[in-house]
């Protein structure tokens, strides 16, 4: 990728909604978020030259594949563009923004609509679970692990690293879920935002927080089943200087948002292939990006990070995976506050808790866990909101003076991994 890539904006939809209940499906969901990219860059239809289109099972949760020409009904004018359906379980959506990328970048188009979107509340939760056990080996892994593979999955992957580093604790991963939690009251789109989880609750074992079988993890250690899309606009520099000079109604950010590094892994399908807790694959992802990035030092030179915390344990090792902490220190993070919003903070830790060392807040808009995870969407909605911090207009949840962002996103049993550095 030799040209610069630039992030105009978008859009996404709530993540509370049922697209059953409103007998829609993710024909409308593609549809609407697309139009509202477009409304809200101030674009034309005919100024998007192709279209990708990140969705992980819409073959199975909805019988609709070939999605990437649901995205021309948006607008007449996008009839005849070329499009792609990406998938990678629940990195199909950033798969999705970082193609686009590579087009531009390589001087093949030079304006690209991506939208991610996932329906997922069209069957019983058993069901739903068996279809995302198909991000994982499932002929080989489904005998051993049985129904609800996934949460199985990762609560073996807590159990590898607390055998490692015995000094993190459940009540650790409980930080997460209300770390989240709170910061999802601030984000007036996320599925959980109005649902109040204190300490307590997360950690206690309850009917509520019943205890997933053979595992570390309960309940709350989980991320949303969630039906949702989100879209965003990536243009090349000639794109950006036409914009410039042409009367339109589009509005450019002074400091527009470009794409300073990328990486990409993939390692085996089965967890017991994979280097746990360290997942050497994932860090290569990260190694790359942060390194086109010209990022030498994540805690002072980053000022914001959206994670893929599919479940608590997860969000923990992405602390270390990014460089946050040491091997067996992500928790630390937790107890000194170094990854939530300021007034989260103090709600967590106290109006007179020591300042944390360093401070960069990870899912701001409460992450997989309490924002939502329509799994392919989720990449798209981790850029999403990398402009909005970038360009100050995340609202309530807005990270000061914010000009360095990381989006980190993961398929599968930390199968594939995306990460892309953003900054003004």
């Amino acid at each position: 990728m030799t040209s610069p890539v630039y992030l105009l904006g978008g859009a996404r939809t709530d993540f509370k909604r049922n697209l059953k209940k409103e007998n829609k499906t993710l024909r409308d969901v593609i549809v609407e978020v697309a139009r509202a990219a477009l409304e809200t860059t101030g674009l034309e239809a005919a100024d998007i030259e192709a279209g990708t289109v990140g969705n992980f099972a819409g073959g199975m949760y909805t019988r609709q594949l070939h999605i990437g020409a649901l995205l021309l009904e948006a607008n007449e004018a996008l009839r005849g563009i070329p499009t792609i359906h990406t998938e990678a379980a629940c990195a199909s959506g950033s798969l999705a923004v970082l193609t686009a990328a590579q087009w531009i970048g390589a001087g093949i188009y030079d304006c690209v609509l991506v939208v991610g979107a996932e329906q997922q509340k069209t069957m019983s939760p058993a069901d739903g679970s068996d279809v995302l056990a198909a991000a994982a080996d499932y002929h080989r892994e489904k005998p051993e692990y049985g129904d609800f593979m996934f949460p199985k999955l990762f609560g073996r992957i807590a159990e590898l690293y607390m055998q490692r580093y015995p000094a993190l604790t459940e009540h650790d991963l409980a930080r997460v879920a209300v770390k989240n939690y709170l910061h999802a009251h601030l984000n007036p789109l996320a599925q959980m935002r109005d649902t109040d989880l204190d300490f307590t609750t997360a950690s206690t074992e309850s009917q509520k927080n019943w205890r997933i079988a053979a595992s570390p993890l309960k309940l709350y250690d989980c991320s949303q089943i969630t039906d949702g899309a989100a879209a965003v606009i990536l243009c090349s520099e000639r794109f950006l200087d036409k914009l410039g000079h042409r009367c339109s109604r589009t509005t450019l950010p002074s400091n527009p948002v470009r794409l300073l590094g990328w990486g990409h892994s993939t390692d085996c399908l089965a967890l017991e292939k994979k280097d746990v807790p360290h997942f050497p694959q994932a860090k290569r992802a990260l190694t790359r990006a942060l390194e086109k990035a010209g990022v030498h030092d994540p805690r002072q030179e980053l000022h914001g990070i959206e994670v893929h915390d599919c479940f608590s344990i997860s969000e923990v090792i992405a602390y270390e995976i990014v460089g946050l902490a040491a091997p067996g220190e992500g928790a630390s993070l937790l107890h000194n506050g170094a990854t939530m919003l300021p007034g989260v903070r103090a709600q967590i830790l106290g109006a007179d808790a020591p300042p944390p060392p360093f401070s960069i807040p990870v899912n701001a808009g409460g992450g997989l866990m309490a924002d939502g995870h329509p799994v392919g969407a989720t990449g798209v909605r981790q850029v999403l909101d990398a402009y909005q911090q970038l360009t100050g207009q995340a609202g309530p949840r807005q990270i000061e003076k914010a000009s360095r962002f990381l989006t980190y996103n993961v398929g599968g049993s930390m199968t594939t991994t995306v990460a892309m550095v953003w900054g003004t």
